[in-house]
């Protein structure tokens, strides 16, 4: 017969043992849960980005886009224009990631909550892969990054075949805003630098701005073969807006663009003013309008 006293040694034992064992499992999980990025993205093409890298968010941008799935649940920050920092400093970021054409907008009330934000550069295709490189490694998803970038490059060798042996068309590319006139994009903003990836001959270049203020006499000199119409934000409003100004003001009538039915609008979410995770079919889109395929008009 075994001795109860050994019995409940052994019992005992058994138990102290789970107890450190589960103490230990318990650390661990606090330890990860601690080491877990807390990551706020104040604009639709940075959720697009953490989506593409498998990324956790704690907080997104309010925006009419599509959000994905994984993330529809997540705390909306307010407008990527005027995100909120009470918000914001509420979920306890351990980063918050904006972009560099909106560096502008985050002020003294984010400094006054000592949140400083992050801005990725997503003014180029090539800004865009250095910034998902930069963010796999940060966040060791660089599997996941490698993949988006083969995919880029892929696009850029079809679009860069479609091209060849052909003369670059002259293309214009204007970004509309609601409420408001229209600005054109030169080769330093995103449009424009697909323009350049696939083949095209951007009419006005700047070595330093994005975006210039029209001028029609300019624009009438360039006489663009192509003309590419950016509807950033608000599509409806900006699309009315486009074709009141070409209507009323004559001087578009006398470029070729319009004499050949060659003026495309370029619509969110495909298209936007900043690169983004859509960039092969908007890069692929772009392509077919500057090079159709023979038969299939202008």
């Amino acid at each position: 017969m075994r001795n109860p006293r050994k019995i409940g040694l052994w019992a005992l034992t058994v138990l102290v043992v789970i107890g450190i064992v589960g103490g230990g499992l318990a650390w661990q999980h606090h330890q990860q849960k601690q080491r877990q990025p807390r990551i706020v993205a104040t604009t639709f093409a940075v959720v697009q980005i953490a989506d593409k890298l498998n990324l956790p968010l704690v907080g997104i941008p309010t925006t009419a886009n599509e959000i994905p799935q994984r993330y529809r649940h997540v705390t909306k920050v307010g407008s990527p224009m005027n995100p909120s920092v009470e918000k914001i400093t509420a979920l306890k970021p351990t980063a918050v990631y904006s972009v560099t054409t909106l560096s502008d907008q985050f002020g003294k009330a984010f400094k006054a909550q000592h949140v400083t934000p992050h801005f990725l550069n997503l003014t180029s295709v090539a800004h865009l892969e250095r910034t998902v490189t930069q963010l796999g490694k940060q966040y060791h998803r660089q599997s996941a990054a490698t993949k988006q970038i083969q995919k880029i490059d892929a696009a850029k060798r079809t679009a860069k075949r479609r091209a060849k042996k052909h003369a670059a068309p002259r293309v214009l590319v204007i970004m509309g805003l609601p409420g408001a006139s229209y600005m054109v994009a030169t080769n330093r903003a995103y449009v424009g630098d697909l323009v350049r990836l696939a083949g095209g001959q951007n009419v006005f270049t700047s070595q330093t701005q994005e975006y210039l203020q029209p001028n029609d006499e300019a624009i009438q000199k360039a006489n663009p073969q192509v003309i590419l119409r950016l509807e950033h934000a608000m599509p409806k409003m900006v699309t009315s807006q486009f074709n009141q100004e070409f209507k009323t003001n004559h001087m578009w009538a006398t470029t070729d663009a319009v004499k050949h039915h060659r003026v495309y609008d370029l619509q969110e979410p495909v298209f936007d003013a900043t690169a983004n995770m859509r960039v092969t079919t908007a890069l692929d889109q772009v392509s077919h309008w500057l090079y159709p395929a023979k038969g299939a008009g202008a």
